[in-house]
C-alpha cells in the first residue's frame, strides 16, 4: 500500500530531526514543520529516484522460484485447499458466489448465522499504524454496547490484522489493544543493511511480525473461525497478486474450516501478504499447484489493488437478502483509517498521480486485466509493478462513492473516520505514543456513540 505508507508510515517526517538507522548506517532524516508543506523524507526521495539506477545492481541471493506462469493461473490451487478458498477480487461472478447456489433447503444447515436475522457487513481499510483508530473504536462500541455480530468482515493491510479480532467478536478486544498500543518498530520489523536492501526485495525484514501473527492468532482461533464459517459467516481478506496486478480475495473462514495441515500457516501468510507494503516489506510467496505441478505465486499489500472492499458491482445483493429472510436492509460499517483530508496531500502532489489513485472498489478493466508479468525480486521491480498497477486497477476516491456506485439502496451505509483535528506525531515507523492516542480517540468516539456519516450526513448514534 504505497499510498498508505507515505501518508501513515512516513510519519516520522513530521516535527523534527532525527537519525533514521538501517542496519549499522545512520541517515539523517529532515521534517518537514506541521503547521507548513511536510517534506520528503530523503530515504524515501532516494529509494524513488534511484529505481532505474538500482535495477542494473547486482543480485543478492534470493531463495530459488518456481513462478506461476499466466497460462497455468486459473487452474492454480492451493495444496490441501478447496479451490474456492480465493478469488480475484475484481470478478463479481466468483464474489459471494456460495451464498447464492446453496440449494434452499440446504440453507438452514450451511448458513444458521445468516438466516431470518438482521445482517451487519464490516469494511476495514488499509492505513498502516492509522489502523490504531479502527481497533480502538471497535473496543469502544463494545463498550458501548451497541456492536452487532457482523455477518462478513473483510480487511486490507492495517484491516486485514484487525479483521479477525472483530470477525471473533469482542472476547478479542483485548487482542485488538494489545497489537495496537503495546509494540514498537524493533518488536515488528527488523531494518535491513543498505546494500542487503538495496540488492533485495525490500528495506525491512517482517519476520517478527510474522511471530506477532502467529502468536495472536494461534489453532484456538482458527478453530473458532471455521466454526463461525459454518455458520455461514465470512471473513476475507484481500491481497495483490504482484505478477498479475490484480486484487484477491482469501476465505479465510474456508480455509481454517478445510481442517488442511497447512491452514494456520497459509492464514498467517495471507494476513502478512496483505499488510507487506512493497519495495519495503518483503513480498509473501505462496505455493501454489496446477496439474500435479508446485509453483508460487508473490502477493503484496492488498492496498496496492483495494484499499477497502465489499465486493465488485454485479453482486445480487436483493437476492442474497431475499435468500436469507433478512430482517431489515443490511448495513454496511465502513472504517476508513484515513483523515478526510489526507495529512500528505502536499507529498502525493509532488509525486503526481501515482500516489493519487486511491483503490476503493475494485471493478474489471472492460479492456481486461493488466498484463501479467514476471516480476524480479528487487525493490525496483517491486515499486514499478506496484505503481503500474496502482493506475491499472480500475476503482473509486471515496467509501461514499463505494457505496452510492455500487450498491445503491439495497444496503445501508455507516463510515467512520479519523477525525481532522486529531494532530498527534509520531517520531519512529512504529510508534507506540501515536497509536495508543488513536487507538483511545476511537475509542473515545465509539463509546460516546460514533458519529457514523450516513450518506452524506452525520447521524449520533
Amino acid at each position: 500500500m504505497l499510498t498508505t505508507f507515505i501518508s501513515s508510515h512516513v510519519s516520522s517526517i513530521r516535527t523534527h530531526s532525527h537519525p533514521y538507522r538501517t542496519g549499522r548506517h545512520e541517515v539523517a532524516v529532515d521534517r518537514g514543520e506541521r503547521t507548513g508543506q511536510p517534506r520528503l523524507a530523503p530515504a524515501l526521495i532516494v529509494l524513488v529516484a534511484s529505481v532505474n539506477a538500482l535495477a542494473l545492481q547486482g543480485c543478492a541471493t534470493q531463495p530459488v522460484r518456481h513462478p506461476l506462469p499466466e497460462t497455468r493461473a486459473e487452474q492454480a490451487v492451493v495444496p490441501g485447499m478447496p479451490a474456492d478458498v480465493r478469488y480475484w477480487g475484481d470478478d463479481a461472478s466468483a464474489a459471494f458466489r456460495d451464498w447464492l447456489v446453496v440449494p434452499e433447503d440446504q440453507l438452514g444447515v450451511c448458513c444458521a448465522g445468516l438466516m431470518d436475522r438482521s445482517h451487519n457487513y464490516l469494511v476495514i481499510s488499509s492505513g498502516g499504524v492509522e489502523g490504531a483508530f479502527g481497533a480502538g473504536l471497535l473496543v469502544g462500541w463494545t463498550a458501548a454496547g451497541t456492536r452487532p455480530e457482523f455477518q462478513v468482515v473483510t480487511g486490507v493491510s492495517a484491516g486485514a490484522m484487525i479483521a479477525p479480532f472483530a470477525f471473533l467478536g469482542s472476547a478479542y478486544d483485548g487482542s485488538l489493544r494489545e497489537i495496537y498500543t503495546s509494540f514498537v518498530s524493533k518488536d515488528l520489523i527488523e531494518r535491513r543493511g543498505v546494500l542487503e536492501a538495496l540488492e533485495g526485495d525490500s528495506v525491512m525484514d517482517t519476520a517478527p511480525l510474522r511471530r506477532l501473527i502467529d502468536r495472536y492468532l494461534g489453532d484456538d482461533e482458527i478453530a473458532q473461525i471455521a466454526a463461525e464459517g459454518r455458520k455461514g459467516r465470512k471473513l476475507l481478506i484481500g491481497t495483490s497478486n504482484l505478477n498479475a496486478g490484480r486484487p484477491v480475495v482469501w476465505d479465510l473462514t474456508k480455509i481454517a474450516g478445510s481442517r488442511a495441515p497447512n491452514a494456520r500457516q497459509l492464514i498467517g501468510d495471507v494476513i502478512l501478504a496483505s499488510a507487506s507494503i512493497p519495495g519495503v516489506f518483503p513480498p509473501v510467496r505462496i505455493s501454489v499447484e496446477s496439474a500435479g505441478v508446485r509453483y508460487d505465486e508473490v502477493h503484496v499489500d492488498g492496498g496496492v489493488t483495494a484499499q477497502l472492499f465489499l465486493g465488485p458491482a454485479g453482486i445480487d445483493w436483493k437476492r442474497v437478502t431475499e435468500r436469507f429472510r433478512v430482517q431489515g436492509l443490511p448495513q454496511v460499517y465502513v472504517i476508513r483509517n484515513e483523515r478526510a483530508s489526507p495529512k500528505w496531500t502536499a507529498v502525493r502532489t509532488r509525486l503526481s498521480p501515482l500516489f493519487e489513485h486511491s483503490i476503493s472498489a475494485p471493478n474489471q478493466d472492460p479492456g481486461g486485466p493488466p498484463a501479467w508479468e514476471e516480476v524480479a525480486p528487487r525493490v525496483p521491480s517491486i515499486l514499478m509493478r506496484a505503481m503500474e498497477s496502482m493506475l491499472l486497477t480500475r476503482g473509486f476516491n471515496d467509501a461514499v462513492q463505494i457505496y452510492v456506485d455500487n450498491h445503491g439502496d439495497e444496503l445501508g451505509f455507516n463510515l467512520a473516520r479519523i477525525p481532522d483535528d486529531f494532530t498527534l506525531g509520531s517520531t519512529e515507523f512504529y510508534d507506540r505514543n501515536y497509536m495508543q492516542g488513536l487507538f483511545e480517540r476511537g475509542y473515545a468516539m465509539a463509546k460516546d456513540g460514533y458519529p457514523w456519516l450516513h450518506g452524506g450526513l452525520t447521524v449520533k448514534e
